[in-house]
């Protein structure tokens, strides 16, 4: 109801006039303060001086009319006196009303009388607990040229309360979400020798839901690194669930050593059996050092960039197949150059996501602060989230995902490197593994006791190769700063496994020896056909 109605400026204040003859008139409102009104001071206006007298008794809550430019009370209800105690007529709000310090109504009281236009403030709360709601609407007294203003307060403690309760419930649950989230990702990110990693995950402000984005890093032997990144289209303790769940079945999925494409094929089916209301996007990738590049597969998600040594910034483009979970489609690879020196960046889409803004706009943002973005693969990470002015409030969350493969010159690059040696078959192949073997340890400067065990399994592999697999075999040894890597490729499919010999048996022990010397071993199918058996040795500190 617009009070401002009674104002003498507006129809209807011949009423005022009226009231003004028989001050016995006065509503009921009158009898509330009827001791009061009768030892009014002459220079305190009553209440039927006010152009809203008639409304005063009828307004539910607490009610106070106050005058003059220093607001000096004329008239507080029953209401208000209990809320708050007695108000002595004609004294300042300032020095009699502690509570409108409390809840800031001085200042709006001043607007009031300035502007002529009611002000309000919500929820307010004073110090012995109470929540009010006031408004202050300006009325007019023929005695004071200044005006006054009606305080009508409505007691929202209740309603306050009650909205603290559900926010502390939402903030339980936030948090719920977030510990439950933070749990779910790799708690220390696995280091492989030949890349520098990081990762960072940003969860969105306190006005968004936590989401379902995960990353992981896997080694998979040999010198492989698998990279993941996916994004749960979710909310809160639901998504973050279905996020740990294929995350585990990721890592499970990986050790198998399958390609790309595969990995996703399989998680694919898995997560509509998850749960099929739930799609997630998903990158996943795998880089071979011998080879200098990435190759991976994408469901749906954004593209991974590149960043050359020089500064530019490639982005892997095709193959992209749907989210998992939708089904009926066969994912394929793509690969993409990681020469030393560059830089990887893979991401979810709360970094490059905004409102009314295309998403390739967001992209290209992103390409512009990796294309500056110097320093450790963390640093990298801060940069670009500060480039793209993701904060603590962000309204979604953000992981980023970082991998170097840095450029190694001087000392470094000393603890380096391959050797390759192509087996043509026959007899003299597996006494030429074992020559070319030992004479490659011995120029890298390994104990004896490390050589002798290197040459051992290069004979066992080697060996294996020629009784089980077809041409064209490969032998390749590798050093990193950790790790002795000896690897034998051949054109046979099959896949070793290892398993007990009996002592009348002239063969299988090949892969029981090879993983008896070995700190690991494994195979894997490669991509044109065939596979690749190979074992690692932990270098002495």
């Amino acid at each position: 109801m617009n009070f401002t109605r009674w104002s003498p400026r507006l129809p209807g204040t011949q009423r005022r006039a009226a009231a003004r003859t028989d001050r016995g008139s006065v509503p009921a409102a009158r009898g509330e303060y009827e001791q009061q009104l009768e030892s009014l001071p002459d220079d305190v206006p009553g209440l039927e001086d006010f152009s809203v007298r008639e409304v005063v008794g009828r307004l539910p809550g607490l009610v106070a009319l106050v005058y003059g430019p220093e607001h000096r009370i004329a008239y507080v209800n029953d209401a208000y006196a209990a809320a708050f105690g007695p108000r002595p007529a004609g004294a300042t709000v300032a020095d009699t009303c502690p509570e409108a310090d409390e809840l800031g109504l001085i200042p709006l009281m001043d607007q009031v009388l300035r502007s002529g236009k009611p002000r309000t403030v919500k929820s307010r709360r004073t110090s012995d607990g109470g929540s009010y709601t006031v408004t202050c609407l300006p009325v007019d007294t023929p005695h004071h040229e200044a005006g006054g203003v009606l305080v009508h307060a409505a007691d929202v403690t209740d309603h306050a309360e009650a909205a603290e309760r559900l926010r502390a419930s939402e903030r339980r649950h936030r948090e719920t979400a977030v510990t439950l989230q933070r749990s779910l990702l790799p708690q220390e990110l696995e280091q492989p020798d030949d890349l520098r990693v990081a990762a960072t995950y940003q969860p969105g402000g306190t006005d968004a839901a936590v989401g379902g984005d995960w990353y992981d890093v896997i080694t998979l032997g040999a010198g492989r690194t698998a990279l993941v990144i996916g994004d749960v289209m979710g909310r809160g303790v639901r998504a973050a669930a279905v996020m740990g769940q294929l995350r585990t079945a990721v890592r499970a999925y990986a050790r198998l050593d399958l390609p790309p494409h595969e990995v996703l094929q399989l998680l694919d089916g898995l997560a509509a059996e998850i749960d099929a209301s739930q799609i997630a996007t998903c990158v996943y990738a795998v880089h071979d050092p011998n080879e200098g590049k990435l190759v991976y597969a994408s469901a749906g998600h954004l593209p991974i960039l590149v960043r050359d040594e020089d500064g530019t910034v490639r982005r892997a483009e095709d193959p992209t197949g749907p989210p998992l979970g939708t089904g009926g489609w066969l994912h394929t690879s793509g690969s993409i150059a990681l020469p030393p020196g560059s830089t990887a960046v893979l991401y979810t889409d709360g970094l490059v996501e905004r409102r009314r803004e295309d998403i390739d706009e967001g992209v290209a943002a992103l390409e512009r602060a990796l294309s500056g973005a110097t320093g450790t693969p963390q640093v990298v990470c801060d940069r670009i989230l500060r480039s793209l002015g993701v904060t603590a409030e962000h309204d979604d969350d953000v992981a980023v995902l970082v991998m170097q493969h840095p450029s190694r010159t001087g000392p470094d690059a000393e603890l380096f490197h391959n050797a390759g040696l192509e087996l043509l078959g026959g007899v003299e192949a597996a006494p030429r593994a074992r020559a070319f073997a030992s004479g490659v340890l011995s120029s890298w400067r390994f104990p004896v006791e490390l050589r002798d065990l290197g040459v051992l399994a290069t004979s066992e592999l080697v060996a294996n190769s020629l009784q089980h697999g077809t041409p064209p075999m490969r032998l390749r040894l590798r050093r990193t700063d950790r790790r002795l890597i000896i690897e034998v490729t051949d054109g046979d499919d099959h896949l070793p496994r290892r398993r007990r010999a009996e002592s009348e048996d002239e063969s299988g022990r090949g892969i029981s020896i090879i993983a008896t010397i070995a700190s690991s071993w494994g195979s894997r199918r490669t991509p044109g056909g065939g596979k690749a058996v190979w074992c690692e040795f932990a270098l002495p500190d």
